[in-house]
């Protein structure tokens, strides 16, 4: 794990945001097209508004969540509301963007045309996680019931999962589809993160899902 501490939040933005798109484009010029798997959450924000408006080969790169609610994509808590409107704009408009919510009445109905759908994409180019206070990340909660599932060697890439601790029925990728990833980002902020941080690292990945993904990340944090 590396991690790199800033000295305040707008330069972590502006930071990580450079970084992810040097990475794409470093892809970009041996490949002939580069995916983008992102977090929800109010936290990335600031990187999706710097990210939006970066001179990439957008039209070759692929955007997708790591994970989303059952919800209607107008939905307040809908993570493709806030992903198409601080990042699927300016310069990104031109971005592919698969949207894990299919309308399907139930997620289980949308795990196998999901899957279908991503797999020409990985490993997936650059992935950006963040962690809750529960140390999940994307929807692997560690009261989810399917975690073990989802966690497994064998798990497909898509799984519906419910937790308590999750709200509303939720779409994931696993652990399998995300830690196969070329290059990985923790977004973490503040004091209560760090010690969240900590604290990962020394359980197990049943107990903290976030820690499957440490040893090969990269951890941006600011206070």
């Amino acid at each position: 794990m590396e991690l790199v501490e800033y000295p305040d939040r707008e330069m972590l933005s502006l930071s990580l945001a450079d970084r992810i798109a040097s990475q794409l484009a470093q892809n970009l010029r041996s490949n002939d097209g580069a995916s983008l798997c992102l977090p929800g959450g109010t936290t990335p924000i600031p990187v999706l508004e710097t990210l939006s408006g970066t001179d990439l080969e957008w039209d070759r790169i692929t955007v997708f969540l790591g994970d989303e609610r059952w919800v209607d994509g107008e939905h307040p808590r809908s993570n493709s509301r806030l992903l198409r409107r601080h990042l699927l704009k300016d310069k990104a408009a031109a971005a592919t963007y698969i949207d894990l919510y299919t309308r399907d009445a139930e997620p289980e109905e949308a795990e196998s045309k999901l899957a279908e759908a991503l797999t020409p994409l990985f490993p997936i180019t650059v992935t950006m996680l963040g962690m809750g206070n529960d140390m999940h990340t994307a929807s692997l909660f560690p009261d989810a019931d399917q975690l073990a599932q989802a966690m497994a060697a064998d798990a497909p890439l898509v799984m519906a999962i419910r937790a308590d601790g999750a709200g509303e029925p939720r779409i994931t990728l696993t652990r399998r589809a995300l830690e196969n990833s070329m290059n990985i980002h923790l977004l973490i902020m503040g004091r209560d993160k760090r010690e969240t941080l900590e604290r990962a690292l020394k359980l197990d990945p049943s107990e903290a899902p976030i820690r499957a993904f440490l040893d090969n990340a990269t951890v941006h944090w600011a206070e």
